[in-house]
């Protein structure tokens, strides 16, 4: 992508592990609606903040089967995209520390990684 070209059909996607629950990825998605930076963005109309099925869990894989995206709509998000990664993987380290403190367990771990929404 060249300098200054927008990065609409650019997402990020936050995956947990088998250890997952169902609530865990909803607490999850709720804590990066509830982030400053990520929440100016959704307000504004400029990132889209998604649960979906994940599409590449081997049959009678255990865990959830969910996934979280953050789909960048417009490419005028007042952050770059790589600002935008960095501040959505701080997000969920701090929603893993969180759990680990108010909930009995290990919480699951968790995978952060820049997506192409175009390619499906």
């Amino acid at each position: 992508m060249a300098e200054g070209e927008g990065v609409a059909g650019r997402g990020i996607r936050v995956r947990l592990d088998g250890s997952a629950s169902r609530s865990d990825v909803g607490a999850l998605k709720a804590w990066l609606e509830r982030e400053k930076p990520l929440e100016e963005l959704v307000r504004a109309g400029r990132l889209r903040i998604l649960e979906r099925p994940r599409t590449d869990g081997p049959p009678g894989h255990m865990g959830t089967g969910m996934e979280i995206v953050l789909a960048v709509v417009t490419s005028a998000a007042t952050v770059g995209f790589e600002q935008l990664l960095a501040q959505t993987t701080r997000a969920v380290s701090a929603w893993l520390a969180n759990r680990r403190e108010v909930e009995s367990g290990d919480p699951p771990e968790g995978r952060v990684d820049p997506v192409n929404l175009d390619e499906g």
